[in-house]
């Protein structure tokens, strides 16, 4: 059984109104990358992937005219994917949905949303993801409201082989300083959304808890935009969100590329995304996609893999991958292989 997390960056843009590839030489969201150009390179790592479930993270637009599960098939379709079957939770106004592509042969996997309906008012603990969080933010003994741009999807799955686990992809996103006009402003409203994104994360993990308590097997995979080390505001905030949404101790879920991260030492950390800072004219590389998992899965021989075009050897050996996952995208896919 292989599982895969991807972010894709603007796979919205690919399609028409009416679900359907553009597949032109109009040029895609990337830059000076054409759709097509984009879209084959997706074709091959998806094929090269092979996966029973890809959680595509930025997946392509849900709205009253366009529809995210039409738009996945479709591109299943068109590359004769095994992965032919989308489903998708909550939506968002991002045009950045969560869904998973799938083999319906191989995985049965139903969006089950857990926790109290909430609404705007908000409830505290982990309520469900649609809905609002009350966390008091900065200790200023009054509670605030925070919700998910991207609410997390939240999936039942049972393997063909009977295997059931839980599943939760998620995107977590701290916002751009918008409006700030000095530095003072970028660096208090990079703080303030700072804050809201860890709290993202508690709330992330309150979930997690939930499962953990019940011992149900459980995956969380996807986008963290944050891990250990990766900027300042882990300095001022103590803990990154990977860090909260890992947990410690028994209660912890496991990642290899975190623990390697998180130790600290003077190796070289993973990589998933390549990012050019334009002022700077080089690339940054960072750890942003994950796939955590409860013991099960490593009971189960559970192996994990970066498909990074120039640090995986088998990618850097075969040049129409290599080649196709830096066209694809800025992020690159992580899998992991367990028996079911």
């Amino acid at each position: 059984m292989r599982i895969a997390t991807y972010n894709v960056e603007w796979f919205s843009s690919l399609f028409d109104d009416d679900n359907r590839l553009h597949d032109n030489g109009g040029w895609s969201a990337r830059h000076n990358i054409t759709r097509a150009e984009q879209t084959a390179a997706l074709g091959t790592v998806f094929q090269a992937l092979d996966a029973d479930g890809v959680m595509v993270i930025e997946a392509p637009d849900q709205s009253k005219r366009r529809s995210t599960v039409q738009a996945l098939e479709g591109f299943a379709a068109h590359f004769g994917l095994r992965a032919s079957h989308a489903v998708m939770g909550f939506s968002n106004d991002t045009q950045q949905e969560i869904a998973l592509l799938y083999d319906p042969a191989t995985l049965t996997p139903q969006h089950d949303p857990l926790g109290v309906s909430a609404g705007a008012q908000g409830a505290s603990g982990a309520p469900r993801f649609d809905t609002a969080l009350r966390i008091d933010l900065d200790i200023d003994a009054t509670e605030d409201l925070v919700v998910f741009s991207k609410p997390p999807l939240e999936l039942s799955v049972k393997t063909a082989k009977g295997f059931f686990f839980r599943m939760i992809g998620a995107h977590l996103k701290s916002k751009a300083p918008h409006g700030a006009k000095n530095d003072a402003e970028v660096m208090r409203f990079g703080i303030a959304n700072r804050r809201k994104q860890l709290a993202q994360a508690i709330w992330l993990r309150g979930r997690i808890d939930q499962h953990m308590q019940e011992a149900t097997p459980l995956m969380v995979l996807g986008d963290m935009n944050d891990g250990p080390g990766l900027d300042e505001f882990e300095n001022l905030f103590g803990r990154s969100s990977v860090e909260i949404v890992l947990g410690h101790g028994e209660a912890a879920l496991f990642d290899p590329h975190a623990k390697q991260a998180l130790s600290r030492n003077l190796a070289a950390v993973p990589t998933t995304a390549r990012f050019w800072i334009r002022p700077e004219k080089r690339y940054l590389q960072a750890l942003l996609d994950y796939i955590m998992v409860t013991p099960h899965f490593r009971d189960r021989g559970a192996r994990w893999r970066i498909w990074h075009p120039l640090d995986d050897p088998d990618c850097w050996h075969t040049p129409a991958l290599r080649d196709a996952l830096v066209t694809a995208s800025d992020h690159f896919p992580v899998t992991v292989d367990f028996n079911d």
